[in-house]
């Protein structure tokens, strides 16, 4: 199969070319380049979701990234006093993620940037197919989590091929 065939090649050139865009608008129009995507992300999850707690765990679930991976993403997002842990009432162990002025206000000046990017790459695509795109990227996640939720992946792997295979 040619390389430019396989989905993931085809996800990550989208990646890529998706953030280049971020980046080429961020740094170009307003000189913004100290947040990362992904803090980004997490900042606009924080913020849509002010009216619940939020602790690690649901970025990793929201996200799909590991928890080591979120640990260093906290740590450096608190370090840069874009959020700050806070204990929870019911469980001092616990801590919530709460977002600062400061990461607030990062947010409200990005989200109409975001807003503009996502726009323009929908355009010259129809509704339908942007629901189509939308359904196939679901059950390619779906996928891709039962396959890392199944306990031994080569089993599932081997299990579902064709005889004859």
């Amino acid at each position: 199969m040619n390389r430019k065939d396989m989905l993931g090649f085809q996800i990550k050139t989208l990646d890529n070319l998706f953030f280049r865009n971020v980046f080429a608008y961020e740094t170009g129009q307003k000189g913004m380049d100290e947040v990362t995507v992904m803090h980004g992300w997490i900042l606009g999850f924080l913020y849509e979701n002010a009216d619940r707690d939020i602790f690690q765990k649901d970025i990793e679930t929201e996200f799909s990234i590991a928890r080591s991976t979120v640990t260093s993403i906290v740590k450096l997002m608190e370090k840069k006093g874009y959020i700050c842990r806070e204990s929870v009432e019911k469980d001092g162990r616990l801590k919530k993620l709460v977002l600062t002025e400061k990461g607030r206000n990062i947010h409200e000046q990005h989200i109409d940037d975001i807003d503009l990017l996502e726009e323009r790459c929908k355009r010259n695509i129809a509704p339908e197919e942007l629901e189509v795109f939308l359904a196939v990227a679901g059950k390619l996640k779906e996928n891709l989590e039962a396959d890392i939720a199944c306990s031994d992946f080569r089993l599932f792997a081997a299990g579902n091929q064709k005889e004859g295979d």
